[in-house]
């Protein structure tokens, strides 16, 4: 009984948050997601990455490792998506992006703050400054069938995590004063992610959900098993190797049916793949946690 009441006391607030979002667009309200969404990267995402990464207690070398972990796991996830896709004639710039790349944002990053405190945020931190990264760049150019790598210096969230480091590395912090202002800015980040997800998901529309169905499964299981691989491979423990699995287990992000939309792929099978993973990972991850934590 105390692990179950443990997990729900992680995952029920990630659901009840995205769930407020959902009901406020149900009931009519509005909600600007586009300016929710750029105040978030915009602002208050690279403020909590930069003060989260200034101020953690963990280790610079164990961050790295866990964003090396993360990095192969991707690059392992996209070789398997690759012959899967092939194999079955799925067309690449759909979804690979989205099979690839979960929401490590709205719902990573609050599940490892839940889970394993300030140390699994900085490290949930880590992966998805990796995935951020791969996103922008690899993930846009499968999407699109080009782009410049370069796109991805535009983030601000990128400028934050590389000055979190540096700080990170040189012990350096920035006035008080400023410090608690950034602290104010980052702390909004979380609610307003899982609020604007339950808003995305209530807006998003799919006619079908047969082929979401397998894909998201098979996305879940590939996902655990490749991620649990590298976090053993690279003798990860603790909260560092639960935040790695959970990071990369993540359902498909709202995020690849926004890119899928805008470059001109099957918008409306992204959107089936990220209700379908979504829903999925309501039973899916606290299972996961149950064996992390």
């Amino acid at each position: 009984m105390t692990l179950i009441s443990t997990i729900l006391e992680i995952v029920a607030p990630v659901f009840i948050l995205a769930l407020v979002g959902f009901t406020w667009v149900k009931l009519g309200f509005e909600y600007r997601i586009q300016f929710i969404t750029r105040l978030a990267m915009t602002l208050s995402v690279p403020a909590l990455m930069f003060t989260a990464l200034m101020k953690t207690e963990v280790p610079l070398s164990a961050l790295s490792e866990v964003a090396l972990a993360a990095f192969v796991a991707y690059a392992l996830l996209t070789i398997a998506f690759v012959i899967v896709a092939k194999a079955l004639g799925l067309n690449m710039a759909t979804y690979l992006n989205p099979l690839i790349f979960g929401n490590t944002g709205n719902v990573g990053l609050p599940l490892a703050l839940f889970a394993f405190g300030d140390e699994g945020l900085g490290y949930a931190l880590a992966v998805f400054a990796v995935m951020i990264v791969g996103s922008f760049t690899f993930g846009i150019w499968l999407v699109s069938g080009g782009g410049s790598p370069l796109k991805v210096l535009k983030e601000p969230v990128v400028w934050a995590t590389g000055l979190g480091v540096l700080f990170l590395s040189q012990g350096w912090q920035t006035p008080r004063f400023l410090t608690n202002s950034l602290e104010m800015i980052g702390q909004i980040t979380i609610p307003l992610l899982l609020i604007t997800l339950g808003v995305a998901i209530a807006r998003l529309k799919a006619s079908s959900f047969g082929a979401a169905i397998w894909l998201s499964a098979l996305k879940t299981v590939m996902s655990i098993g490749v991620a649990w691989g590298a976090g053993l491979y690279f003798g990860l423990t603790g909260a560092a190797f639960g935040v790695l699995v959970l990071q990369v287990a993540t359902p498909v992000a709202v995020t690849s049916y926004l890119l899928a939309e805008k470059y001109g792929a099957d918008a409306e099978a992204v959107a089936g793949l990220v209700v379908v993973s979504t829903m999925m990972s309501v039973l899916a991850l606290p299972l996961l946690l149950a064996f992390v934590i």
